[in-house]
């Protein structure tokens, strides 16, 4: 995991740019750090790098890294760099490192463009090839690393993170104040919907695409990846072999490196079972990780501490508190260029904190899984409508009995109202009223007019299936990568995603809708590849809790000066009106909407003044 930066302008670029976008990515990259000046056409080229070394730990390996005329600097993992590694040395390559970089620089040399069609893994890169007279930018399938590119006049940049950018160009982007709307009314489901960012000018350089550029341009990126909802006929227990092999081999890879690795463990299954299968089947010595809220919603340690039990792990347990909350989201908010996205990511950063305390680079998550496999109360909603469709073909199929399943179990949790009918998605299935519960208040508390409806890719015929495609790739996914990514390298550790990985989605997406769900586990195919590797206790709880804390546990509105906090003088009363957050915020947050809402505006306020008061380097 590193921090990657440069910039193609009419003249090289002043030795004091550089090195304040060294001083942007030290966290990302803290273990050595270079820099490049090349010519590309009639063009100066600048390359920086800085590290954190995971795989070959040797300053060798260091970037940017040169090979025959080709330079890469490198963001990220190639988990089967060592079976790429081997079919090049079946053509002959020889090497010179044992890194996952030299892999990559080599197959591009031996495969050209189509080497990204063969790596599994996360990164985002910038790769000159002199030869050709081109840099080539891409990024993985999913996203998990980012990269930002800025047209400012006649010179491109580009960089891992938008303050980079600023520093290489000595100013700051304008707020795009609708990203910020879009974030206060609709909430973090639509910041990807639109090609947007929270800066003006500034765009994202699309997950599983890659550009060729030859001059200081906007970017034209094209795929190179699509994944299609295509479902084969198998049986359940087919579905169950080829689900549990997939992501065992994925574990299996993403437990490569040179340094320890980390679990991120909550109560839930999606943590649980990787930490199960590295440590009851590949043998490793774990050490986990885990949030604890005394909400009882979001309190998970009973299971938490069935895991640790079982497991017989070393465990860090880390207590929510409202001590600080104010300076650490103003911390998070400054780093993350751009309002943390939900409380849950608030939390998020305590672990990465507590990791590297404990003298780790590397952490595992759970992100994804419920994308997969059927994690939320409106997939299951919407299987229902599904099966309703199956039964009226399929007399042996009880839909009564089905229903009956979903009372017994995540029914019986189901908070949203709009979801609380399990024939919502039978009568009306276009309806998506869940998602945006409440916009319209929120709305109400803008001086300035914000309308935007939701809308839905369509990635898939299914409905559940098209539901959690746009959940992987426009939605939820894309938010949780950027958080995740921030959060950690605020604190120098690498964050991998086990279920982001290509053949078990690919699978996945070849899954018959009808084997998601079953006997009235959602998960099913996820719960059922963890038999005999965790408790039953953990394994088939039906609860869903999800990864959070109640906004009471971390702020007190009824503390004066809390109050006085929130109400203070700022940018955000341009476009909020002040008399009706103070009347909101005299509200209880026993609704989940209301907690969502006043985390965002805290969290969009603290956004604005940050950049009033932001200074590029």
């Amino acid at each position: 995991m590193c921090g990657l930066a440069g910039a193609i302008s009419p003249q090289p670029l002043a030795a004091e740019r550089v090195d304040a976008a060294l001083k942007t990515l030290a966290n990302r990259g803290p273990d050595a750090s270079g820099t490049g000046t090349y010519t590309i056409g009639d063009k100066s080229l600048c390359l920086i790098h800085t590290r954190l070394a995971i795989i070959d730990l040797d300053p060798r390996a260091n970037q940017p890294f040169e090979l025959g005329g080709l330079v890469l600097v490198y963001n990220g993992e190639i988990y089967n760099y060592v079976e790429i590694r081997q079919q090049l040395e079946e053509l002959s390559v020889q090497f010179k490192t044992n890194s996952d970089t030299e892999v990559l620089l080599a197959a591009y040399r031996q495969w050209g463009e189509s080497c990204f069609e063969r790596f599994e893994g996360m990164w985002s890169l910038a790769l000159f090839d002199s030869e050709n007279q081109s840099l080539i930018l891409s990024r993985d399938r999913f996203g998990e690393k980012p990269l930002y590119t800025w047209l400012v006049g006649d010179t491109l940049y580009f960089a891992s993170e938008i303050k980079t950018l600023a520093a290489l160009a000595g100013c700051k982007p304008d707020v795009n104040s609708d990203q910020v709307l879009r974030y206060l009314v609709n909430g973090y489901k639509f910041l990807y919907k639109q090609p947007q960012t929270f800066f003006d000018g500034v765009r994202e350089f699309p997950a599983a695409h890659l550009a060729d550029l030859t001059d200081a341009k906007h970017p034209a990126p094209r795929p190179y990846w699509h994944l299609r909802f295509e479902a084969r006929d198998m049986s359940m227990s087919e579905a169950l072999d080829g689900a549990r092999q997939h992501l065992f081999d994925s574990v299996k890879l993403r437990l490569r490196a040179d340094v320890p690795l980390a679990f991120c463990l909550s109560g839930g299954v999606d943590s649980t079972i990787l930490a199960a299968i590295a440590a009851k089947t590949f043998n490793q010595d774990i050490h986990c990780f885990s949030i604890i809220d005394s909400d009882e919603r979001y309190d998970e340690r009973e299971n938490i501490q069935a895991m640790v039990d079982w497991l017989e792990c070393k465990h860090v347990r880390v207590e929510t508190s409202r001590d600080g909350f104010f300076d650490r989201l103003e911390r998070l908010v400054a780093y993350h260029d751009a309002p943390v996205a939900t409380i849950s990511y608030y939390m998020h950063a305590f672990l990465s904190e507590a990791i590297q305390a404990n003298g780790y680079k590397v952490a595992i998550s759970g992100t994804a899984a419920d994308e997969l496999y059927t994690g939320y109360y409106d997939h299951y909603s919407m299987w229902l409508a599904h099966m309703h469709g199956v039964a009226a073909n399929d007399p042996s199929i009880d839909f009564e009995q089905l229903v009956a399943d979903w009372r017994d179990g995540m029914g019986g949790f189901v908070q949203n109202p709009q979801l609380q009918d399990p024939l919502a998605f039978v009568e009306n299935p276009g309806q998506r009223g869940h998602i945006v519960l409440d916009r319209d208040l929120f709305a109400n508390f803008l001086k300035v007019p914000f309308n935007e409806g939701f809308s839905e890719r369509s990635f898939a015929d299914d409905l559940l299936r098209n539901r959690m495609m746009n959940e992987l790739f426009e939605e939820v996914i894309p938010v949780i990568l950027h958080e995740d990514d921030r959060n950690s390298m605020l604190h120098s550790v690498e964050n991998r995603s086990p279920f982001l990985d290509r053949n078990l989605v690919e699978f996945m997406a070849s899954v018959p809708t009808r084997h998601l769900i079953h006997d009235g586990y959602q998960k099913w195919l996820l719960r059922a590849s963890g038999a005999g590797l965790m408790p039953d206790q953990v394994r088939l709880d039906k609860r869903k809790r999800g990864f959070n804390a109640s906004i009471e546990s971390l702020v007190d509105c009824e503390d004066k000066e809390t109050r006085e906090r929130l109400m203070a003088d700022g940018p955000i009363f341009d476009y909020v009106n002040r008399d009706a957050v103070e009347q909101f915020i005299s509200q209880e947050m026993t609704s989940n909407s209301f907690s969502k809402f006043l985390f965002s505006f805290i969290s969009a306020k603290l956004f604005f003044e940050h950049h009033r008061d932001w200074a590029p380097a």
